[in-house]
């Protein structure tokens, strides 16, 4: 394991990170389409109002923490606007609350001091967290964040050190307000696995040989995804969505599992939600990944309403007019007009739809390097020498998993990878 874990600490990572602004689940859902589109891996944290009043009033860690709700993200909602009811009445949809959408799961997100430790962070994330909520009312000592963590990590203020402080947060974050003249509001900073990554990518060098070695060698491949096959309606991704993705795929004249596609939350990111939830509801998932030509039938396809601005944008900029279109896979806002593919008896063409994969041989600081410049939460793994063979899924635990384990785990390089493909059966 690289020393740049043991001696950095989640502190080091908030410079010039914002403070947090909350989303309420009072909030509706065309807020948060907007929310979502400026905010990273395509998720926001969703959080309960708190009880009390005022903006000086001190609020306890640990209530913070009972606040929080759960992580909504673009998937959720368009899996939301495809229900019949919203379809029928998408004024409504938009106006509906994000707490009757968004699922419930107060372990997504850890309240942390900035003192932890950046590898105890790196564990919390393996374990499924995905947001860390760090106070930024806290000051430095020294020159640089790096240096204010020595032994047994304890934390230097400028202030006077308490004699001790509980459930290892500082000590701002458990003094008595009645203390002093005025109450002090802590602000915090929330931190993603994307931050996290960043960091990782810069600190190459102290991690070597690491960010050389293939994804395979290291074992980061995770053969344990979630797929259907391109002739199953779209709307079944929604029952199937257990991780980040789920993968679109077709067999082979040979049997094999190729990937044509994907269904996910980065997918959705910035698409018209509005299009998209029709297309989930109403399409295969070969059709809604990888689109379909604007003059299919309309008994097939037929006109729907959506708003007259396309994008996220404008459903959150007050339009609400709306006029009958033909549907076209291009109005989803994730398609280019480039024809490459044929699915069936139709044309279909690829374009930001395409799933970003890399091969078994890829070394991990090239799958990192991917997913940070698409702002990607996962990349597709498939085989060297044929073109769109499924193999697995590299996200971010697998990378926060191969950064911390010790070399002597490492699959030995000269290993047979004709295994990884006897795995994926469709």
């Amino acid at each position: 394991m690289a020393s740049v874990f043991l001696y950095h600490v989640v502190g080091d990572l908030t410079v010039g990170k914002p403070e947090l602004v909350e989303f309420h689940d009072t909030e509706t859902v065309e807020s948060a389409i907007k929310a979502i589109g400026e905010s990273p891996e395509g998720s926001i944290p969703i959080w309960k109002k708190g009880s009390h009043v005022g903006a000086n009033m001190f609020e306890k860690s640990d209530m913070r923490q009972q606040r929080f709700v759960g992580m909504l993200s673009s998937f959720d909602i368009v899996a939301f606007l495809a229900k019949s009811q919203c379809l029928e009445d998408q004024d409504k949809a938009l106006k509906t609350p994000v707490s009757e959408v968004v699922v419930p799961n107060n372990s997504l997100l850890r309240l942390v001091d900035p003192a932890t430790r950046l590898i105890d962070a790196l564990d919390m994330m393996k374990q499924g967290v995905k947001r860390l909520l760090v106070p930024k009312s806290v000051v430095w000592k020294g020159m640089s964040k790096r240096f204010s963590v020595i032994y047994y990590g304890k934390w230097l203020k400028n202030a006077e050190t308490p004699s001790s402080s509980s459930n290892n947060l500082p000590a701002n974050m458990n003094r008595n307000p009645s203390s002093s003249g005025t109450s002090i509001r802590d602000k915090y900073c929330c931190l993603s696995r994307e931050d996290v990554l960043r960091f990782i990518i810069g600190c190459l060098g102290a991690l070597a040989p690491l960010p050389l070695t293939s994804i395979a060698a290291l074992g980061a491949i995770n053969a344990n995804f979630s797929y259907i096959e391109s002739s199953t309606p779209a709307i079944e991704a929604t029952q199937k969505l257990t991780q980040d993705a789920v993968a679109v795929t077709e067999n082979s004249s040979d049997g094999q599992c190729k990937i044509i596609g994907e269904i996910s939350a980065c997918k959705l990111w910035k698409c018209d939600y509005l299009s998209a939830a029709w297309a989930l509801a109403n399409l295969s998932a070969g059709q809604f990944v990888m689109g379909v030509e604007d003059n299919v039938t309309s008994r097939s396809l037929p006109e729907f309403s959506v708003n007259s601005t396309a994008g996220a944008n404008g459903l959150v900029n007050g339009g609400v007019s709306r006029k009958p279109k033909k549907f076209s896979s291009r109005s989803i806002g994730f398609f280019s007009n480039s024809t490459s593919h044929s699915f069936g008896s139709r044309s279909m063409y690829r374009g930001r739809s395409a799933p970003l994969t890399c091969k078994i041989t890829s070394s991990l600081a090239a799958v990192m390097a991917q997913m940070l410049s698409h702002r990607a939460t996962h990349v597709w793994v498939i085989e060297d020498e044929s073109d769109d063979v499924l193999v697995g899924v590299v996200g971010y635990v697998d990378i926060l998993a191969a950064v911390t384990k010790p070399p002597t785990t490492f699959i030995p390089a000269n290993r047979s990878t004709e295994g990884f493909g006897n795995e994926i059966q469709c």
